[in-house]
């Protein structure tokens, strides 16, 4: 189903259609909404159009933002308008819009784009853990539920850390949960939640429960609806986070009804752990402020600073947004970056790379500044090191570094056990929630050389006895050059190449590279012009054939036909886990209950258990079981039909498996 004609709707705009309709019109709703992009067509006024027979007419009139932000905006000329089922299925039809972009055009979720005036270049971009906000009454409990909600997140995590898995602990904090329940390390005691925001998370936990019983078979427009009312509570509540996190969940079930080809029931699985996860635990009152994060992103005051370009990368979403984000380096070896990122998607992602750059009045494009330099007086830096361009923010251009040169050199001399342990972080984010993906601002540097290319990646091998390491594209959309870089550099066996890059928290040994460099001092390596500075952006630069050696300079043959190294992610049985979980995901929790019965639960917690996985194994079992508990009174009425009990074993064991996995993960790179 195409959406591109129809604006992006508000959530509490469809959730209140939603819930205008009667329970009979409900059951039509999901088969209405089939069609309705196909019919859609634009009027001349901007508006767009949706007939429904001869009688009906349902009409989107969006605000300046381009948003249906309001219901007035949307009417139907059918004799039932506005509890109609017309109306309620256009705007099921159209994309979800972010819950910050009626206000400021740029939805959460999107890196912040370059900004000037007193804005400090923060365009509303995704969510940061807040410096100071949610002040106000503190709260013990929110709730039995959600309360032994949030300790069986930190319960399945511990067991990660306490040998009943096989080792998998080094992910998690002394409390189970990784990192701690609360503030990020060294901010000091975390500030209270409202009571309001305990409620909203308390009841954004129940629609997050009955979504993921529901699973994507079930999923439709009415669950979906419920869950977007509760994001929208969630906002106005100020948890900004929780909100991101659920319009994540719904875009992966609109993507996976619709069967879309971008679509991942993996990805969709990791949207609804972090989602019940942080839910869980602000709805407990034992988070703290950074857990419930900001709906802008928070700048403070960082001096004067020196900065040097490192690369570009190209940004791509999924919501239409694109740009450049270049990462720069601190003369203390900190990491930096400046983004601009917009509305326009593939065409602007692939431009940004030379447009100008907006910080402080500096006379630079990205891809100058990616192999050149900064000083900035007054500068303003988010917790991510995201730069700001407010008024007060003053930049002069100074000469780049090579990667052979200081502070630079620094990176590629790091072990490359210890740069990954930096770079991927312990598995959150600063809030406490299990399973959220580290902070993307710490980049990896090392010294490789190419063995050649297996499979859709390249093999390559840390120099001076270093790990086998896979190099996949950092995006893998065939009109960016990373793909076609990385198959060129993989048809040179023998070559040795400086690397920069971003391990990848979810693959064995694996490392997203956004720039490589020559060698110092090595005969088989990159030939890059001068004006490229010693290093070719994988994002932006195309790699030609006069950029590598002759080949009388190329070694002899590198040995027998490539072979991956081995691999503890795929060799361990915790795949079962996460088959488990995502048949929970796709199928809801009747689907888990069929699959835990007779003899398949021995078919899965039998080779956990022979792999020293014990703690998997149980938490698998209690799911399955949780699943299959409907328990009914004399007449065969349920008497406890709620899925807080389900979604709570599903979370355990999800929470589990990603300590688990992050742990192989860490140890596949030594």
């Amino acid at each position: 189903m195409s959406t591109e004609v129809l604006p992006p709707v508000a959530p509490e705009v469809l959730a209140d259609a939603v819930e205008q309709l009667s329970a009979r019109l409900r059951k039509k709703l999901d088969a209405a909404i089939a069609d309705c992009a196909a019919r859609a067509a634009p009027g001349a006024d901007g508006s767009v159009d949706v007939p429904f027979g001869e009688d009906a007419v349902v009409t989107l009139r969006p605000g300046p933002s381009g948003t249906v932000t309001d219901a007035a905006q949307a009417v139907c000329t059918c004799l039932l308008a506005p509890r109609c089922l017309h109306r309620a299925a256009v705007l099921g039809a159209a994309p979800i819009a972010d819950g910050g972009e009626a206000e400021s055009g740029e939805p959460h979720g999107e890196p912040a784009r370059g900004g000037d005036g007193d804005r400090d270049g923060d365009g509303g971009g995704e969510q940061v853990p807040a410096t100071s906000s949610a002040t106000g009454m503190a709260v013990g409990s929110g709730g039995g539920r959600t309360e032994s909600a949030a300790a069986a997140a930190a319960g399945a995590a511990g067991a990660a850390g306490t040998g009943g898995s096989g080792g998998s602990g080094g992910a998690v904090g002394s409390r189970g949960v990784p990192g701690g329940v609360g503030g990020a390390a060294g901010e000091g005691p975390a500030l209270a939640l409202t009571v309001a925001q305990v409620r909203a998370a308390s009841a954004l936990w129940d629609a997050s429960a009955e979504a993921l019983s529901a699973g994507v078979t079930a999923g439709g427009a009415v669950v979906q609806a419920e869950l977007l009312r509760a994001a929208h509570t969630a906002r106005l509540a100020g948890l900004p986070r929780a909100e991101a996190a659920a319009l994540r969940v719904v875009r992966g079930l609109r993507a996976a009804r619709e069967r879309s080809n971008g679509q991942r029931l993996g990805e969709l699985a990791g949207a609804f752990r972090e989602l019940l996860a942080g839910a869980a635990l602000l709805a407990s009152g034992s988070a703290g402020a950074v857990a419930a994060g900001t709906s802008r992103r928070a700048y403070e005051q960082g001096g004067s600073l020196r900065v040097y370009g490192l690369c570009r990368e190209p940004v791509l979403s999924a919501t239409g947004y694109g740009g450049v984000a270049t990462h720069l380096l601190g003369a203390e070896g900190s990491f930096f970056s400046v983004s601009d990122v917009r509305p326009g998607g593939l065409a602007r992602a692939k431009g940004a790379g030379a447009a100008s750059v907006a910080l402080g009045g500096a006379v630079l494009d990205h891809a100058g500044l990616a192999r050149g330099g900064l000083r900035i007086v007054g500068a303003t830096v988010s917790a991510d090191g995201r730069l700001g361009a407010g008024r007060g923010v003053s930049a002069t251009p100074v000469r780049g570094v090579d990667w052979s040169e200081e502070p630079v050199a620094a990176l590629f001399a790091k072990p490359v056990r210890e740069a990954m342990v930096s770079a991927l972080g312990d598995g959150t984010d600063g809030s406490g929630v299990p399973g959220a993906e580290p902070s993307e601002a710490a980049l990896l540097g090392c010294d490789v050389e190419v063995v050649g290319a297996a499979g859709d990646h390249l093999v390559v091998r840390v120099v001076d006895g270093g790990p086998v390491l896979r190099l996949r594209p950092a995006h893998p959309h065939p009109e960016l050059p990373h793909a076609a870089n990385l198959r060129r550099i993989a048809g040179h066996p023998g070559l040795v190449v400086r690397v920069l890059g971003r391990p990848d928290p979810e693959r064995a040994a694996t490392l997203r590279p956004l720039a490589v460099g020559p060698v110092p001092g090595a005969s088989c390596t990159l030939r890059l012009p001068e004006e490229w500075l010693g290093r070719a952006d994988l994002g932006y630069d195309r790699l030609q054939g006069s950029h590598f050696p002759s080949a009388a300079e190329r070694p002899g043959p590198v040995g027998p036909p490539v072979a991956d190294g081995p691999d503890p992610l795929a060799d361990a049985p915790l795949w079962r886990v996460r088959r488990l979980l995502e048949t929970g995901v796709a199928g809801g929790r009747r689907a888990v209950a069929e699959a835990g019965r007779g003899t398949d639960t021995a078919a899965l917690v039998a080779p956990l258990r022979r792999a020293g996985l014990g703690g998997a194994a149980r938490l698998a079992e209690a799911l399955t079981a949780e699943a299959d508990r409907r328990p009914r009174d004399a007449f065969g009425r349920l008497t406890d039909a709620s899925a807080d009990g389900y979604a709570r074993a599903w979370l355990a064991s999800a929470v589990h498996l990603a300590a688990a996995e992050r742990s192989l993960v860490v140890a596949s790179w030594s």
